[in-house]
């Protein structure tokens, strides 16, 4: 035979290959239903870590900004300014909060996304938006001179409270800080669900499952060198930091953390609050040479603590050494004037 395939009259050869159109069509498809179920999945997620985590603090509304905060005590103000990738109640979990507040008035404000406080869509929440929003929000609540505490990315809304309004403010105590504006690796893979449309879809589908699973590494290197303390496992609500929401502005402020920097670098000489430095010399994520001693350097008159073998959160490395170091400059003769308040009530 010639080997040519033939039939006999009447049957007709039928392809056993279907068409490539219809079978990307069904793979589409498929892809399409994976990932709507994706999305249900982790909203419902999201909704039940809610549920067994509910608001703890109170809720105030500023510029039609939903936030929310926690407040106790009486005293010398003190604000407290949270990180990437945790929540305000992280202060409160560490002991800080409680220990400030058996002298002082203290406040732990979720910024805009974080937690229970709202991010509205529409507007680039740089860091100088967020201090003048965390502003507005002390006049709301009646806090008059605060010392202003920030951790890690907090830091650079610390900073831009003290320099836009540097009479209002009668101290800094920088935790852990990102100031020198250099070059992070990770930042990004840690922006990408800021993306138009496709950081959406990864927001709802992706980006929580993987959250989820590297939530346990995530920590680890946050407190290495040391371990993570079991009190931490036990209370921190884990869970709310990788719902879609939230994720969508950690993933903001990690895009915007080098242009903050940056926008901060050239008005550092103009800062005469009182500051304190504080970092520890084992921290993995944010380098305390680089950027720590780098901050004392620009700001001669800072005080600066290193805490040998502390990580990156280094309020639970030495919580009462934070809270000592913010209660002295909430009581300094510096800061007590900025209240009104007479120095010869200090003795």
């Amino acid at each position: 035979m010639n080997g040519v395939r033939t039939f006999p009259p009447g049957i007709v050869a039928v392809s056993e290959r279907p068409p490539t159109r219809s079978r990307t069509g069904a793979v589409l498809a498929a892809s399409a239903a994976a990932l709507a179920a994706a999305a249900v999945y982790n909203t419902y997620r999201a909704h039940k870590a809610e549920r067994e985590h509910p608001p703890g603090g109170r809720f105030i509304a500023v510029d039609g900004v939903r936030l929310h905060y926690f407040e106790k005590g009486e005293g010398p103000p003190v604000l407290l300014i949270h990180g990437n990738a945790v929540v305000a109640e992280d202060f409160l979990i560490s002991g800080v909060f409680d220990r400030l507040a058996e002298r002082h008035r203290v406040i732990a404000i979720d910024r805009p996304g974080y937690g229970y406080s709202e991010r509205p869509h529409g507007t680039v929440w740089t860091a100088a938006r967020q201090a003048g929003l965390l502003w507005r929000a002390c006049r709301r609540l009646g806090v008059g001179r605060p010392v202003i505490a920030g951790h890690s990315w907090g830091t650079l809304v610390a900073l831009e409270m003290a320099l836009s309004r540097p009479g209002d403010v009668a101290g800094l105590v920088l935790l852990a800080g990102y100031h020198a504006a250099t070059v992070r690796y990770d930042v990004p893979l840690a922006a990408a669900p800021t993306i138009p449309i496709i950081g959406g879809v990864l927001r709802y589908t992706v980006s929580p499952l993987a959250g989820t699973a590297l939530l346990p590494l995530d920590f680890k290197a946050v407190f290495a060198p040391r371990p993570v303390p079991e009190h931490f496992r036990r209370r921190f609500p884990g869970n709310l930091l990788v719902r879609p929401w939230q994720i969508r502005a950690e993933a903001q402020d990690a895009a915007l953390m080098m242009p903050a920097a940056r926008a901060l670098r050239d008005r550092l000489d103009g800062l005469d609050r009182p500051v304190a430095i504080m970092a520890g010399t084992g921290d993995r994520i944010v380098d305390a040479e680089s950027h720590s001693v780098w901050l004392h350097h620009r700001l001669p008159r800072s005080d600066l603590q290193l805490i040998p073998g502390a990580g990156h959160m280094i309020h639970y490395a030495v919580p009462g050494r934070v809270a000592e170091t913010i209660a002295r400059l909430a009581g300094t003769p510096e800061a007590v004037r900025a209240r009104g308040v007479p120095v010869s009530s200090l003795s």
